[in-house]
């Protein structure tokens, strides 16, 4: 976790120092170094991009201790015993510089006991900074003071965190694994339990407490591999140990099996064996019956998944509760004994159940915290059942609920949230939210249940887009299609926005009320009209790479952008049009797409793309034309249209012959050209903000921003700066100088090299060579110039030379059927 949280730190360019145990006399920061080079390999990536590896400094506690003197922020990351830590406080304390904050990451001491390892005059500046795994991915941080920690520098860390980390803030009491890991950690042994008495495998407990109730697709038992079965031994022995007089606590003890995993070495995802193992290409589970791995095929009940898609929350949870079918029995049973410890510890761990709801979802993942859950449900009833099986013995405790929630059900409100705030159990009234100056930023931040959001107020409104603003200068344009798609609608949206902009406001910003910002073109509606009254609803270039980069083509055109190309395929849906084989209307729909492109980046107004989650083919070409893109850490944006037979044609490929030329040394643009055509050749999708400058896709000028709440306001400022300045579109090129037929050859070559080896398909050739007749500005001599124009049509001709082959169609539909890329 040490190295984990350095790396986060240098992705948010934090000049980090990790300390390591010193290890021989040669080299004493081998240790360090070893940590730091397997951030490199890790997947996730625990960084942004793997070149800020070198910014991350080496230090041992043997020689390098006078360098904390010069640290804001020093977070202990040691393993979970606490005379190791505290034997550490005592030796990096005289060390510490006279304004240095200490924090612990512990996930789950007690803050105020190792408090005590300090000297008195330094523990004001002592608390807990706790991360969850990994850290880079993972929005919680639970913020613990010990009982001097200073208030005013921890509302300072409290912002750091926020808006240079990117995390989600939650003030937690200093009780054993605080909030999220205490809830978490109940619900896996409550559902462990439950598994066990209603005899069901790993799989089949992971199939039902997955995506099918509002969770992630690790479920229970794959959670437990990737957190690492030692830890979550370690966790539940903590609790064993610091929870005495909880209601709970027989339950509290680590199970036969998952000992006996542990001490066979299995101790998750980290060996590549746990609960789960990977056997050949097939996923096995573990056993208990046998005491050996069989393949994973356990499915939830066709009843089950129609119920839990369909129903409402209170249809959902009745029936849950009187079905004697068993998965819903075993459902019901985790449930109520999670609303149920919820209910009964919410005073004890956390200031309001607001701070419990949201350290769950953001700690663990789940779309609904428990009180939510309940709270949707219907307050009053799940309180009437869950009494009735305490009363009943069904309950894993017969601990009655507590007063503040039969208080709750008295008053007649809906439950815990109300749209002012959240229910606190020491005022027993409504906690506002947190009035930091840092969450002023957040301009529709995280909500809850009872929280509606209202985006301000519309200028227009279509069936595709929404044009609306929050009282300034600034317009906002949000699209209102699956997954945030551009088919025609939206393509007339976003010019009849750009010309409104022009004539009535300083600025646009193209921002979505939620992620993706884009997952590209969707050709099915090129038939169809834009309707104009519908009824309302919501870089510089790569660094160098040696001429053999071209090799990586072998194995990136057999796998370029797999992990996207059935969203692409899926969005673009493009089965219909290819049946009814209309490629007239989609030559039109190019057409204005290119022209919607253009319109971005010659508009009299500054156009900025605010960016998060996937900006995807037809999205990243938008993120490309606006004079600027703001973009959160965790964006992925790449033009993937090979992946699925295709080319860029919505003014990608212009872009970059365009920046190829305009960085081009001695007039020759091929340098810089031939990295961008194997960014697009091989569909390279960039895996953060980063990665996307260091591909191309942003430019150095472009902005990264940590928190995705804080998106907007970032992005309207940089459109505000932009207008500031008296704002004029760029000047139209004219003379564009090409790479021309030298540069065709070129690549040509590179190509054919690689089809004769039989790494690549004869439609690879042919669909690397389009991009490169393309991208090098066709058949011209080398240093010809031409305009924009130029490259848009060869763009549009390409794409639907491409779109007309029956090896591209195969390949749409194919990848449409079965989810996987064709290699035809």
């Amino acid at each position: 976790m040490g190295a984990q949280i350095a790396a986060h730190l240098v992705n948010a360019n934090i000049e980090t120092l990790l300390f390591e145990l010193p290890a021989d006399a040669d080299n004493p920061n081998a240790n360090v170094i070893k940590a730091v080079e397997k951030l490199k390999k890790q997947e996730p990536a625990p960084l942004s991009v793997k070149a800020k590896a070198t910014c991350i400094q080496a230090g041992n506690y043997d020689q390098n201790l006078e360098l904390l003197k010069d640290c804001d922020l020093v977070i202990e990351a040691i393993a979970e015993r606490m005379d190791w830590k505290r034997d550490l406080y005592v030796k990096v304390a005289p060390y510490l510089g006279e304004h240095t904050i200490f924090a612990s990451n512990t996930s789950g001491l007690s803050i105020n006991q190792l408090a005590e390892a300090f000297p008195e005059a330094l523990r004001h500046r002592f608390c807990g900074i706790h991360f969850f795994n990994p850290p880079r991915y993972m929005h919680l941080v639970e913020l613990i003071p010990c009982q001097v920690s200073d208030a005013a520098m921890l509302d300072h860390l409290e912002e750091f965190l926020v808006t240079y980390l990117g995390k989600g803030v939650i003030r937690a009491k200093d009780t054993p694994n605080f909030i999220a890991n205490r809830i978490g950690v109940f619900s896996l042994l409550a559902t462990m339990h439950h598994g066990k008495e209603f005899n069901f495998g790993f799989d089949l407990v992971d199939a039902l407490t997955g995506t099918l109730i509002g969770r992630p697709k690790s479920a229970t038992f794959r959670t437990a591999d990737v957190v690492g079965l030692d830890t979550l031994a370690h966790v539940i022995n903590t609790m064993r140990d610091t929870l005495p007089d909880d209601p709970w606590h027989p339950y509290f003890a680590v199970p036969d099996w998952l000992q006996g995993l542990i001490q066979a070495g299995a101790l998750g995802e980290k060996v590549k064996r746990g609960v789960y193992q990977k056997i050949k290409n097939e996923i096995h589970v573990f056993d208990l019956a046998k005491q050996a791995y069989r393949p994973s095929a356990a499915e939830a009940d066709e009843d089950l998944k129609r119920l839990l898609k369909y129903s409402s929350p209170a249809e959902k949870f009745a029936a849950l509760r009187n079905s004697q079918q068993p998965q819903m029995q075993f459902l019901w049973a985790i449930f109520r004994d999670l609303f149920h410890y919820c209910a009964v510890q919410l005073p004890a761990i956390a200031d309001s159940a607001r701070d419990l709801d949201l350290a769950v979802r953001w700690g663990f993942g789940w779309n609904q915290g428990p009180f939510e859950i309940w709270q949707a449900a219907g307050w009053k009833q799940i309180a009437t059942w869950i009494q009735e099986d305490i009363a009943a013995g069904k309950s894993m405790s017969q601990t009655p609920l507590p007063q503040w929630v039969m208080t709750i059900v008295a008053s007649g409100t809906q439950g815990v949230h109300a749209p002012q705030g959240s229910f606190a159990p020491a005022s027993g009234k409504i906690q506002l939210r947190s009035k930091l100056p840092v969450y002023q930023r957040q301009l529709f931040p995280d909500r809850l249940i009872s929280e509606e959001a209202i985006y301000g107020e519309t200028v227009f409104e279509t069936d595709a887009v929404r044009m609306w603003h929050t009282g300034d200068r600034i317009a906002i344009l949000s699209f209102k299609s699956k997954m945030h798609t551009v088919d025609i609608e939206v393509l007339a949206g976003v010019q009849r926005a750009i010309k409104e902009a022009e004539q009535n406001w300083r600025a646009l910003v193209i921002w979505q009320t939620e992620p993706p910002f884009s997952a590209g073109a969707n050709l099915q509606k090129a038939t169809e009209r834009p309707k104009s009254d519908a009824k309302p609803s919501s870089a510089p270039p790569p660094p160098p790479a040696p001429p053999s980069a071209f090799q990586s083509l072998i194995k990136k055109f057999k796998k370029s952008a797999q992990a996207t190309v059935l969203q692409v395929a899926r969005e673009l849906d493009l089965a219909d049009v290819l049946m009814a084989k209309k490629l007239a209307e989609v030559n039109n729909m190019i057409k204005q797409f290119q022209q919607t492109s253009q319109a971005l980046r010659y508009s009299m107004i500054p156009t900025v793309a605010a960016v998060d989650g996937l900006a995807l083919g037809g999205g990243c070409e938008f993120v490309m034309h606006c004079d600027r893109a703001v973009a959160t850490l965790e964006s992925y944006i790449g033009l993937v249209e090979t992946g699925v037979g295709l080319l860029p044609a919505g003014g990608g490929c212009k872009e970059f012959a365009l920046r190829a030329a305009q960085n081009a040394k001695d007039g020759d643009p091929f340098p810089q050209l031939k990295y961008y055509f194997q960014t697009v050749a091989m569909a390279e999708l960039a895996k953060s903000a980063d990665q996307a400058k260091e591909l191309g896709y942003l430019r150095l000028a472009d902005t990264v921003v940590m928190h995705r709440f804080e998106l907007l306001y970032v992005a309207k400022a940089q459109a505000l700066a932009l207008a500031e300045t008296g704002y004029r579109p760029p000047l139209r090129p004219r003379e564009i100088p090409v790479a021309g037929n030298t540069g065709i050859a070129t690549i040509q070559s590179q190509l054919v090299n690689l089809r004769e080896g039989n790494f690549i398909s004869e439609h690879d050739h042919l669909i690397g060579g389009k991009v490169a007749h393309v991208m090098c500005g066709g058949d011209l001599t080398p240093g010809s110039l031409v305009d924009e124009d130029w490259f848009l049509e060869l763009e549009r001709a390409a794409f639907m030379e491409l779109l007309a082959t029956e090896k591209t169609q195969a390949r749409i539909e194919h990848t449409l059927k079965t989810g996987k890329p064709l290699r035809n």
